[in-house]
């Protein structure tokens, strides 16, 4: 889906790690909420209380999710991450994504 309609966007920026990983809030009639954002080249570990869906639609990344090895993820694909846990990226070039936040 490279478009969302009917959604409601919320003005103020999540921004992280001095402004090198920023994204806007998107919510959505049914409830669910989705961000979407751009990551700097860099290293960063984020944790979440929700299961996640990251899906990189621009740009190139490592990701260690809990108990997993290092996987690179490019553009085109996708990764999930469990509900209240912890998993680190390095970022290796300018990268464009969209988190769902899902129900368990």
């Amino acid at each position: 889906m490279s478009q969302f309609d009917n959604v409601s966007v919320i003005r103020e920026a999540n921004i992280y790690f001095d402004g090198k990983v920023t994204s806007r809030t998107v919510l959505f009639a049914d409830g669910t909420r989705k961000t979407l954002g751009v990551m700097q080249p860099g290293e960063y570990e984020f944790s979440t209380s929700e299961k996640e869906l990251m899906e990189i639609l621009a740009g190139s990344l490592q990701v260690k999710l809990p108990g997993e090895d290092w996987q690179q993820i490019n553009a085109g694909q996708q990764f999930y991450v469990s509900a209240n846990a912890a998993f680190q990226l390095k970022v290796e070039t300018v990268s464009d994504y969209c988190c769902s936040y899902l129900a368990d």
